[in-house]
């Protein structure tokens, strides 16, 4: 009994010290401002060229050029980071779904190329996350064409500014606020369409990638897309009505459990200091089913 007290009041403070502890991260510890994270957009720059000598490191380590990419296929242009813990999963994920519903292939039809905004993600973790979605993908032939890149500050930021990716790093929780999407280009590097979200129809994307291997540039589309995280993702709070309810969680937690172990222990204490008293919380065996003798039931 003394055991199971100390391990639920040990249970009670971790719980507790878990939920306070995040209750009451102060948000003067955030780097960005509300203006600065009002910044974060996609903006849509149709028609843009991208600079075909940005220089990158592909999933092998070997370096890279974004004109080794371009020349006769269609191009999607997937930003983002590797190590992302929410968004960028959700927009691959969706992308995958997709394209398994299309009957154009990767690889055969058009390319795909992630970059990662962070630049000290290296070319391991994106090998890791190519035969991740390899694997998900399914279809034979799509490492030929699936590129996941990694490169250097100066780099990613002109090729995200050039595409109209704008995105802040948060240096509290060393996570990156972004949008969601992704951009198709024209086999030259031209940006023909963007898709913003993370949910795509399979006929739209089609025809997005068709009319820009046939150099097309599309229109502008309602720029409706989520932002890395759906919380105020540099403050990193979740307004003051749900902090005090986490607070109150936290001082209940605490009381609730602290209540348990008290009684417990007090139980206890009684049974040793009265041996006949019985211990408390025991289930009195059931008795037996009555079974009715023939011979004495009386005659008729």
């Amino acid at each position: 009994m003394k055991r199971s007290a100390i391990l639920i009041l040990g249970i009670c403070v971790v719980v507790a010290g878990q939920v306070l502890a995040f209750a009451g991260t102060p948000a003067s510890t955030q780097a960005l401002s509300s203006e600065e994270l009002a910044q974060i957009i996609f903006e849509q720059k149709l028609g843009q060229q991208v600079s075909p000598g940005l220089e990158f490191r592909d999933e092998r380590g070997n370096r890279v050029k974004l004109s080794d990419y371009f020349g006769t296929k269609p191009i999607i242009v997937v930003p983002g980071y590797y190590g992302c813990p929410m968004l960028c999963s959700m927009v691959l994920n969706g992308l995958v779904e997709t394209l398994q519903d299309m009957k154009w292939k990767v690889g055969d039809e058009f390319e795909i190329i992630n970059f990662s905004i962070n630049p000290r993600e290296t070319s391991q973790l994106a090998a890791a996350k190519k035969r991740l979605y390899l694997k998900r993908y399914g279809r034979t032939g799509a490492d030929q064409g699936w590129h996941f890149l990694t490169g250097d500050e100066a780099q990613v930021r002109q090729l995200a500014d050039e595409i109209g990716f704008r995105y802040a790093f948060d240096p509290v929780s060393k996570e990156y606020a972004h949008p969601s999407g992704f951009v198709v280009l024209t086999p030259k590097g031209r940006v023909s369409r963007y898709f913003f979200g993370v949910s795509h129809m399979p006929g739209e994307l089609y025809n997005s990638l068709r009319e820009a291997g046939l150099n097309q540039t599309g229109s502008p589309i309602q720029q409706l897309f989520y932002l890395c995280f759906h919380y105020n993702p540099i403050r990193g709070k979740y307004g003051g009505v749900i902090m005090a309810v986490l607070r109150v969680a936290g001082f209940g937690t605490v009381a609730g459990l602290s209540c348990l172990v008290y009684f417990m222990v007090r139980a206890e204490r009684r049974r040793q200091n009265d041996p006949a008293q019985p211990a408390r919380f025991t289930i009195a065996p059931t008795a037996p089913a009555l079974r009715q003798d023939s011979s004495s039931q009386p005659a008729p």
